[in-house]
């Protein structure tokens, strides 16, 4: 029995260092950090010469973007990612691996409230709690925010141009949180999908992470090139406080 004390005692203490990491971020970056974490190594995209599309993830990280991270480094695609500040605390490791993997990351507040609602320190303090949040988990502040329910207006637009942050809205939303069926959402942004076009999606929902390899595959032999909006704008800056689409909203 004592030439197997060592060798138990050693697995304990493995089990025991991995279990902080585990309870930590509950979504299961943790485990799947090796893979879901490293570069997607898309190749440099010209939205000028090719047809583009931009997928945009709302309300996250969540449990289920650590296997939407993994989809993505498998068909080498960067997407954007618009992250609540109060989600970002609770997996702070999905939002590291969101950024190491190379996604665009945006605001998208903190605790996701109608910001028309509030008064001008409340929509402040949610952005700025954001922004914090973010940058604890990532080391970046973002340059992007996304309103929740797009709700914005002139006093939203000025507090974001303060803070140094451009309004991202979108022209076509799957309505996942809606639909909550794969075959439903996959069928709704292949319908929907255009060029230059800002697809609302939301990687919260386990129907919309489970459709997006058939939706990759169905675009791509559409010819399109999933980028992040960075990409779709063509190297053009959004001012602080400017919100882009301005039309096409639906």
């Amino acid at each position: 029995m004592r030439r197997w004390f060592p060798i138990v005692t050693a697995a304990l203490a493995a089990l025991v260092a991995a279990a902080p990491a585990a309870a930590a971020d509950p979504s299961g970056a943790a485990r799947t950090g090796a893979t879901a974490g490293k570069a997607a190594k898309a190749k440099p995209v010209n939205c000028a010469k090719v047809k583009c599309i931009a997928l945009t993830f709302d309300d996250g990280p969540g449990r289920y973007t650590g296997k939407l991270l993994e989809t993505l480094r498998e068909n080498k695609t960067t997407v954007t990612f618009f992250l609540m500040g109060e989600h970002v605390d609770k997996y702070r490791g999905t939002a590291r691996a969101i950024a190491r993997a190379g996604h665009e990351i945006g605001n998208h507040t903190y605790a996701h409230p109608h910001l028309t609602s509030l008064y001008d320190g409340l929509i402040r303090d949610e952005l700025v709690r954001a922004q914090d949040s973010i940058e604890r988990a990532t080391g970046k502040r973002p340059t992007l925010m996304r309103p929740p329910y797009g709700d914005t207006d002139d006093r939203v637009s000025g507090i974001a141009a303060e803070l140094g942050l451009a309004q991202i809205l979108w022209n076509r939303t799957s309505r996942d949180w809606e639909l909550r069926d794969s075959k439903a959402i996959t069928k709704r942004v292949l319908k929907d999908a255009a060029r230059n076009r800002i697809v609302l999606m939301h990687d919260i929902w386990p129907e919309t992470v489970a459709a997006m390899p058939g939706i990759l595959r169905s675009l791509k032999k559409k010819g399109f090139h999933v980028v992040t909006v960075g990409t779709l704008l063509r190297g053009r800056e959004l001012a602080p406080g400017e919100m882009y689409p301005l039309t096409g909203w639906r």
